[in-house]
């Protein structure tokens, strides 16, 4: 380079302010340094001459590139660092220019650490702003002055559920599009931005209403720069849980409001800080504030000093305390409450605040106090009733255990109290019911306690009663009911029975006593009513084997342990059979014969003997068909009991017992006692008629043990009267008897009615009853009661044999049968 043109170029170079090195093109060496490369480089001229390349060369990539002359052939140009002659490094803008037609290549430098590091400085605060909107936890979007979408952050993009393909399209108006569509209410709505005044606008807030349930706090800042609006930032903040809490503390006031229950609410120490208006209500205007909230509540016996206690104890179980209460109001006043009481904690688990709820039980206590009224009180007569009894006595009996204190219990039945009803109606029996309780209660000492069990059966119970003493309340009892009762100006009298019992003797229960002094009042019924007898344990015996017999005559029917007989009933003058009367015959497996006159009253009085009179009446008439068919037609007559004769439909069980087996009515007899026809008197005159319209003949059985009241002999259609066989006995000999005998006779003569003698067990007998010009008789004399095939025999003899040769053949002779 040693000519004018070499010199004028490197005169050139040196007046650049670009770093510049001129490299032999084959080689790479350093042919001329200018000035500007001096202060890059830190080499001066003379040192950089003959230099390869290389030693600008601070990576292995720009070692590569001098390599490969294809990398500069036709020039390149980058950024990278070069190695200065004291070893530091400096990042540059390298060029590299071919210089044809020479054989020179021009590097030229440029110094951009500078550029780089402002470049670096301000990647680095893009990255800090990027990474700053995206860890916000409000959605963030940028807008610039015409509304076109900046950017948004993630947060935005999730709280307004923008799709997938909106997030990589630079669609604004899809974008905006989407953000209307998912709000349902709001005072605004998104608009893309003008080049308006508006831009400019403070501050604006607004709560957003979206579709998938969130609620959105948006704010809107203009974006300025040198004081001037450049564009607009939102900012979405999700304020969901923010509006069901406010939403929750508005509903927990009104509720705390307008709740009918009584609120109070206290601080940590209990005193009461707030109360709401039912709970003022409640407190009837009294002042409690600041006051310690234990303080207001007491038992039925007074203050509860251990309530703190208690509720602490629940608070810490993690529970709540509730019970009853009282609460004191204003004015001396309490009142029925129900108190549920709860702790508030702090995250430190502190107890912070605690709530009470008071509901008012003044009306539901006034009703358990009636309901408890009701379940311990006989309605009828305000006496207590079995349950109220059971617990005194139950109370009773557990201090005895102590004091070995004995009590007495009376078990009372009113005498024949069913009379008073039928005749006067249940209303007025229900009143005397009361008179009755009355009077009985005007007996007893304070301690005693009166029951009313039901109907009218009254159980005491005697504190500290023993044998002695019980039986002077029994007279006592029994004295006051002998006086007369009076009611609606009628006069009457009300008898008793009375059984007692004793603790612990007869009983260490209340059902055991009640049942022994129950069983004493039987005993008394049994033997004549108006009394009172102690329990003795014979009696359950004698009860134990009753249950028994009843047991077994409720079954004997099915088993065929029962059956009917036929007695004879004889015209004196043929001596033939003309009728026979039906008697039910038992006889048991184990107990043997048992008589009628103890299972009859047995059955009557449990009212099985309806069930025993229907059976017996179809199994007569089935019989008497027999007979008819064989040719030996006679009446079969039948007993029918007061019970039986009673029943509503027994006229209509007559005629289709009649209808179903063909026999003419002519043909039956059913025998009433007395006491029948005067109970009742109209109704049973009625049904006597139906009876005797169907053809079926009435027979007034046991004549004269009655009232014998003549006038329904007159007035009845009565075919037959038989003579009781307690006035037979005597005959012939005992004047009265046979004067009561001729009378009934003559009678039933005069009346037109056929007289049967019954009982008639000697010739005497029957020849007095004929001299009487008695024309039938019944009894051993012909023939006790047979099974029916015996009876059927015995016709059948009668019919082949004279009437002089009809005897009796039925050995020894013995009282009547029942």
């Amino acid at each position: 380079m040693g000519n004018f043109a070499d010199n004028l170029l490197v005169s050139m170079l040196d007046g650049l302010q670009e770093a510049v090195w001129l490299l032999d093109a084959q080689n790479l060496q350093v042919l001329h340094v200018n000035a500007a490369s001096i202060a890059l480089t830190g080499y001066q001229s003379e040192a950089a001459h003959g230099l390869h390349v290389e030693m600008l060369c601070a990576t292995l990539v720009q070692k590569a590139f001098w390599q490969d002359a294809s990398n500069w052939r036709s020039g390149a140009q980058f950024i990278s660092q070069i190695c200065r002659a004291d070893g530091s490094q400096v990042s540059v803008e390298m060029r590299v220019k071919p210089l044809a037609p020479t054989p020179w290549l021009m590097l030229t430098m440029v110094d951009r650490s500078a550029q780089l590091q402002y470049e670096t400085e301000l990647e680095t605060l893009l990255a800090e702003m990027r990474a700053t909107l995206e860890s916000a936890a409000d959605g963030i979007l940028v807008c610039d002055p015409k509304g076109g979408i900046r950017a948004f952050n993630h947060r935005f993009a999730e709280l307004w559920e923008l799709p997938a393909d909106l997030l990589t399209r630079h669609d604004d108006a899809a974008i905006f599009a989407h953000l209307e569509t998912q709000i349902v209410s709001s005072g605004s709505q998104f608009t893309l931005l003008q080049e308006t005044p508006d831009l400019s606008a403070p501050e604006a807030s607004e709560v957003l209403q979206l579709s998938n349930g969130r609620v959105i706090e948006r704010r809107s800042v203009p974006q300025l720069s040198r004081g001037v609006a450049i564009g607009r930032i939102y900012s979405c903040r999700d304020i969901t849980a923010e509006t069901l809490a406010a939403n929750e503390q508005r509903l927990a006031a009104r509720v705390f409001e307008s709740s009918l229950d009584g609120i109070f609410i206290a601080d940590e120490q209990g005193r009461i800080a707030q109360l709401n208006p039912a709970g003022r209500q409640l407190l009837n205007g009294a002042n409690v504030l600041g006051q310690a909230a234990w303080q207001l509540f007491e038992s039925g016996a007074g203050p509860v000093t251990d309530l703190p206690q208690q509720v602490k104890v629940r608070w810490e179980q993690g529970s709540f305390w509730e019970g009853n209460l009282w609460l004191k109001r204003g004015g001396g006043q309490r009142c029925a409450i129900w108190l549920s009481w709860v702790a508030l904690r702090d995250g430190y688990g502190r107890v912070v605040q605690s709530i009470g709820f008071m509901r008012d039980m003044t009306m539901q206590r006034s009703a358990q106090l009636q309901i408890e009224q009701l379940a311990y009180t006989d309605a009828l007569t305000g006496l207590p009733n079995r349950l109220s009894l059971s617990r005194h006595v139950q109370s009773a009996i557990a201090t005895a255990h102590l004091t070995q204190e004995p009590f007495s219990i009376l078990f009372l039945d009113l005498d024949r109290f069913k009379i008073i009803n039928d005749s006067l109606g249940h209303d007025f029996g229900d009143r005397v019911l009361r008179l009755v309780a009355q009077r009985l209660g005007a007996l007893l000492r304070p301690t005693d306690v009166l029951c009313r069990l039901g109907g009218d059966e009254f159980v005491l119970y005697l504190q500290g009663c023993s044998g002695e003493g019980a039986a002077k309340v029994a007279e006592r009892i029994l004295n006051e009911m002998r006086q007369p009762f009076m009611l609606d100006g009628l006069g009457f009298s009300v008898q008793c029975s009375i059984g007692a019992a004793q603790f612990p003797t007869d009983g260490l229960t209340l059902d055991e006593l009640i049942r022994q002094a129950d069983i004493a009042m039987y005993r008394v019924k049994e033997r004549g009513r108006g009394n009172f007898s102690f329990y003795q344990p014979q009696m359950s015996a004698g009860l134990l084997s009753r249950m028994k017999l009843e047991h077994a005559m409720r079954q004997a029917l099915d088993k065929g342990h029962m059956a009917v007989y036929f007695q004879p009933q004889v015209h004196i003058q043929s001596q033939r059979i003309v009728a026979a009367e039906a008697l039910l015959r038992w006889t048991d497996p184990e107990l043997g014969v048992i008589s009628p006159a103890v299972f009859i009253p047995l059955a009557e009085e449990s009212g099985y003997v309806v069930a025993l009179d229907a059976w017996v009446l179809e199994q007569s008439v089935q019989e008497a068909v027999r007979w008819h068919a064989r040719g030996m037609p006679i009446k079969v007559s039948v007993n029918v009991s007061a019970l039986e004769f009673r029943q509503p439909d027994f006229v209509e069980r007559l005629t289709s017992v009649l209808k179903n087996s063909a026999l003419p009515a002519q043909w039956l007899e059913l025998e009433l006692t007395e006491s029948i026809l005067l109970q009742d008197a109209q109704e049973m005159a009625m049904r006597v008629h139906q009876i005797a319209e169907l053809g079926v003949g009435l027979v007034i059985d046991d004549f004269g043990t009655g009232y014998s009241n003549l006038a329904y002999l007159k007035k009845l259609p009565i075919s037959k009267i038989k003579i009781d066989q307690s006035f037979v006995r005597g005959l012939p000999y005992q004047a009265e008897d046979k004067a009561i005998v001729a009378a009934i006779i003559s009678m039933g003569k005069a009346l037109g009615v056929e007289i049967v003698a019954e009982g008639v067990e000697t010739e005497q007998q029957c020849a007095a009853i004929a001299q009487m010009h008695g024309d039938y008789f019944q009894g051993y004399l012909c023939s006790p009661a047979l099974p029916a095939e015996q009876f059927r025999q015995r016709l059948q003899a009668q019919n082949h044999l004279p009437p002089a040769h009809l005897e009796s053949v039925d050995g020894p002779r013995r009282h009547a049968d029942l």
